[in-house]
């Protein structure tokens, strides 16, 4: 099954994929189920146009989780792993959770509430992750909350298009200062993780660039222009994986 999880994160989550090829490789099996299963949470509520069969798909998930301790593995290629990974310690069921049900704004078209909301979400979603993805690889989830919340933001910039042509309002201030001045956001939060140690961290490879090409070149964000070029991609990755730190 870790083998699905391998081949469901390489085709649906490239980049993701090479962040974990550049662990060690003792720790990219539980990276690998960790990153499926978000693939998959992040993928349900876009799987169908009706928001409460989307809500259903979610709770589908919460109860995966919720029911890993009774050790009733679900036949599924991800849940299974997954649940091992929770009945091993290796993963916080509560964080999990979180993340899942964060999701739920992804199930309708309303926009976030306001700024507030949208960083509960991205700090559910993008710190979440990045926090679980640090207790897999066994290091220290101190700074990967605020680490977890830039590439979050990343991430979440990137895709703004593909959110609006789906009827989304993803921006609270779509304006180019504002979006600017978010970015710069995320660069200083990104700033407060630097130095973080261990594999798990490896996913953020792409949040300084992304982040600095938003903060400088708002403009990037609304026309899909976020996409950082090939030899940087590789070359950071390669650094971050050398040095052993974001």
């Amino acid at each position: 099954m870790s083998n699905a999880c391998a081949a469901l994160v390489q085709s649906g989550d490239p980049d993701r994929f090479a962040a974990v090829m550049a662990a060690p490789p003792a720790v990219r099996t539980g990276l690998f189920v960790l990153y499926a299963a978000n693939l998959e949470v992040a993928r349900a509520p876009y799987l169908t146009d009706e928001p409460m069969i989307a809500e259903m798909r979610l709770q589908w998930w919460r109860d995966v989780v919720a029911n890993a301790a009774s050790g009733a593995a679900r036949a599924h290629e991800v849940a299974a792993p997954l649940h091992a990974l929770i009945a091993e310690g290796r993963l916080a069921a509560d964080l999990l959770d979180r993340l899942i049900a964060a999701r739920r704004w992804d199930c309708w078209r309303a926009a976030h509430a306001d700024e507030a909301a949208l960083d509960a979400y991205l700090l559910a979603t993008g710190g979440g992750l990045m926090q679980l993805a640090v207790q897999v690889a066994g290091g220290d989830a101190g700074p990967a909350a605020d680490a977890g919340w830039a590439t979050g933001l990343a991430g979440y910039l990137r895709a703004v298009p593909a959110l609006e042509a789906r009827g989304r309002v993803p921006l609270i201030d779509g304006r180019p200062q504002a979006v600017a001045a978010l970015a710069r956001r995320g660069l200083a939060c990104w700033a407060r993780a630097r130095g973080a140690l261990g594999p798990g961290y490896l996913a953020g490879w792409q949040t300084g660039a992304i982040l600095g090409l938003a903060a400088r070149d708002p403009a990037a964000v609304s026309e899909g222009r976020l996409d950082v070029s090939e030899f940087r991609r590789r070359g950071s990755l390669l650094w971050q994986s050398w040095r052993g730190r974001v």
